[in-house]
């Protein structure tokens, strides 16, 4: 059936689980998707602490290599059968617990990964108060250790070493040796000095307890932030696709206005040109260093989306014919590319807060939340209108960690309505109480001792799992149901069948990579810390199994799929399990009677089917 002719049905069709509006609402979703927190506050550390501009060639190599060709692997599987998590796993029902697990990833990511969005809530909202409440060290919440300048905070700590006894003056932080009653005095100690962004971090917002053993009271103002998060995310999602399209044009392109903003009163600053030339500034020996490669594996991996399931689900809702090969290109390399465009934009602001507090940059820079609400913060506060660049740079976190957020609530609402049709006509109503279910499960990481409870998930979620289904992937598509016969699938959706460069990708090079990132996640797997504190036995025992729960339905729908199939014997109920069901089909209904007619599979050896999968059939 020519390409045309599909275009044509396509457009008539309606379906009831509802489709992307225009390609552009796809496109902003997903590019939304791959633009995450991520790329702005662990890629410019990761990149400078691996050779800088030299960590682009190993990065944009494993992006070709690995994290195009499985972007392009969901999106073509979730936009050909048109289903969600649930159904797509028909491929090959013995692994039909692959789809359960992710959406049991999904649901554990939206309920902390909001905490994330309260954050950045209370964050705005302090952003309108003058002086900036963490820019002082006289609130209520300070302590006798707050400074206000990370040069004095730096100047102590190398004092320390030297065995001096330093006096630090409250407020007007000056160095000396005079003692009165606005002074507090540390011997050997000055390590518990801390800024005054940090006090407010800990002692404000989080108001942190001792452990996670002492959970403490509720934080009612971080809780209400979590509703207001949660009260945003119900109102975006409540008609489904329809819904999101129409904010992802707020929430996809605020983020590059805004970085744009930023970057270019960045590099009016002193010392930003020392903070690019830092981060570009090329370190080749690195790329010897075998752990230099390993990371560039993962962050590309993480930060594409990936074996999540969000690629399955949101390509689910594209027109049948929609270029999802020259899609998955395109959107790879913007989303990667705004990882780099993000690192130049903060070394820009981290060198002039080097250049201000004459420190070394190392000193300065870190990766994750530590960089989003404590570093950053500090240096937007040595701006003219700090209050602005503030509110700017909070904003559009809230819209990057939204469009994550979409993405993840939807997996887990898609796959519900998918199994259970009911519930489409009361999208609004299962959106509301999807939402307030999360808000409550989210509640406890709002006390006092959340954080040690929103780190110990963020440790172990995504340990291994992603690593896990990524390889599941691989081995059904490109050796189970087999490349070729997935190629011929795409075929009937683009008018031509998958590149042989994805093809050995696929089946050779992507799992490859998979299994290597998987053993290096678990040769050289910590326990989570959080500064100094460990964590008890039970809590790191926790946290195990939140990295092996998903785990658990792929073992246990194996089995009971096995049991249901037809056959004699286990050997047969084996045999039929793993091939695709009745219910992996095209999604548009027209062309499903000659699809049936033509997609059995030939037997074959191993080196006939490797042969194949290269190369085709037409070859």
């Amino acid at each position: 059936m020519s390409s045309s002719n599909i275009s044509s049905v396509t457009e008539d069709e309606k379906p009831t689980r509802g489709q992307w509006g225009t390609k552009i609402e796809y496109f902003l979703t997903m590019l939304g998707l791959t633009v995450g927190l991520g790329n702005l506050w662990r890629f410019p550390y990761i990149c400078l602490r691996n050779g800088g501009g030299a960590f682009l060639i190993p990065y944009f190599i494993c992006l070709l290599f690995f994290g195009i060709p499985l972007f392009f692997l969901e999106t073509a599987a979730g936009q050909f059968s048109g289903q969600g998590l649930m159904h797509v796993w028909e491929v090959c029902p013995i692994f039909k617990g692959v789809g359960i697990g992710m959406v049991i990833t999904n649901v554990i990511c939206s309920v902390y990964f909001n905490t994330v969005l309260a954050w950045t809530i209370y964050y705005i909202a302090n952003s309108f108060i003058s002086p900036l409440p963490w820019t002082t060290c006289d609130n209520t919440w300070n302590s006798q250790q707050c400074v206000t300048d990370r040069s004095v905070l730096n100047q102590g700590r190398n004092f320390t070493t030297q065995n001096h006894n330093v006096t630090i003056k409250l407020l007007n932080i000056d160095v000396d040796n005079r003692t009165t009653s606005n002074e507090y005095t540390w011997k050997n100690d000055t390590s518990k000095l801390m800024t005054a962004e940090e006090e407010f971090w800990q002692y404000n917002l989080l108001q942190m307890t001792s452990g996670i053993h002492d959970i403490g009271d509720l934080n009612w103002r971080l809780a209400l932030c979590l509703f207001g998060a949660w009260l945003l995310i119900c109102v975006c999602l409540s008609k489904g696709v329809k819904s999101i399209g129409k904010v992802v044009y707020v929430t996809a392109t605020l983020p590059y206005i805004l970085l744009t903003i930023v970057l270019v009163k960045g590099l009016t600053l002193d010392g930003a040109i020392d903070g690019v030339i830092l981060y570009f500034k090329p370190d080749f020996s690195k790329l010897l260093e075998l752990q230099v490669w390993m990371e560039a594996s993962i962050q590309v991996f993480y930060s594409l989306g990936a074996t999540w399931g969000p690629l399955f689900t949101m390509a689910s809702f594209n027109k049948f014919n929609n270029n999802c090969l020259r899609d998955s290109i395109i959107l790879s390399f913007i989303g990667e590319g705004t990882s780099v465009y993000a690192g130049l934009i903060i070394f820009t602001v981290l060198g002039f807060m080097s250049a201000r507090f004459s420190l070394p940059l190392d000193k300065i820079v870190t990766s994750g939340p530590g960089l989003g609400f404590i570093v950053y913060p500090e240096a937007l506060a040595q701006l003219l209108g700090k209050n602005v660049w503030s509110a700017l740079f909070f904003v559009m976190l809230l819209s990057v960690g939204l469009d994550s957020q979409f993405a993840f609530c939807e997996v887990a609402i898609a796959a519900c309505t998918d199994n259970f049709q009911w519930l489409r006509s009361r999208r609004v109503k299962f959106v509301i109480v999807v939402c307030f279910t999360s808000f409550l499960c989210g509640m406890i990481m709002t006390t006092e001792g959340g954080i040690y409870i929103f780190q110990i998930i963020d440790w172990y979620i995504a340990a291994f799992i992603p690593a896990v289904f990524g390889i599941i992937e691989c081995i059904v598509f490109g050796w189970i149901y087999g490349i070729d016969r997935f190629s011929r699938d795409v075929k009937l959706m683009l008018g031509r069948g998958i590149p042989i460069f994805f093809r050995i990708c696929i089946c050779f090079i992507t799992p490859s990579i998979l299994l290597a990132v998987l053993v290096y996640s678990i040769t050289a797997y910590q326990p989570p810390t959080y500064g100094s504190y460990k964590y008890p036995d039970a809590a790191v025992g926790f946290g195990i199994f939140v990295s092996v729960f998903p785990l658990i339905p792929i073992i246990v729908c194996a089995f009971i799929v096995v049991q249901n199939m037809p056959g004699e014997t286990y050997k047969q109920k084996l045999t039929a399990a793993f091939r695709p069901s009745s219910k992996w089909k095209p999604a548009i209904k027209e062309i499903q009677s000659d699809y049936y007619e033509n997609r059995t599979a030939k037997q074959m050896r191993f080196f006939e089917k490797v042969k194949l999968n290269l190369i085709g059939e037409n070859y």
